[in-house]
């Protein structure tokens, strides 16, 4: 699916988060930063990786990791996911899909026999000066935070 791979600059990109605050990637230069897709907000598998992520949020900051979510749910959306379940970090509501189709995460999906285009649940880690130092794509919602905090 994505053609992005270790080692391969991050996509300079621009996004609203569910307070339509702006995050570029150029904020977080200095920083290691944990970029997560995920298909919808508040569905059962997005919600148990989104919570395994937030119960480590605490490891991930001792180690100087940011973390950043992002789907195609309107802010509204994120921002009920957010506050429903206390999370510590922005999620972008990428509506138009730029930053998913940037990171190359938009295409073809099967669900129950049917096909239809959607976002694959895919990970990366960006390392402190824009560079792709792991592309997860085979994400372990109940256990995400151990596959990027090996």
């Amino acid at each position: 699916m994505t053609t992005l791979k270790k080692g391969d600059k991050a996509p300079s990109f621009s996004g609203l988060d569910q307070d339509g605050k702006e995050h570029k990637l150029e904020d977080y230069k200095g920083k290691k930063l944990v970029v997560f897709f995920y298909p919808k907000a508040s569905t059962p598998g997005c919600t148990a990786e989104a919570c395994d992520l937030r119960d480590n949020f605490e490891r991930f900051q001792a180690n100087n990791y940011e973390l950043l979510g992002v789907s195609a749910d309107a802010a509204a959306k994120q921002a009920k996911f957010k506050e429903k379940y206390d999370f510590q970090f922005p999620l972008l509501a990428d509506e138009d899909r730029s930053v998913i189709e940037a990171f190359g995460v938009w295409g073809p999906k099967k669900f129950m026999g049917k096909e239809y285009d959607g976002i694959h649940r895919t990970t990366f880690v960006i390392d402190e000066n824009g560079i792709i130092d792991e592309v997860i794509e085979k994400v372990k919602t109940k256990a995400h935070a151990d596959q990027i905090l090996k």
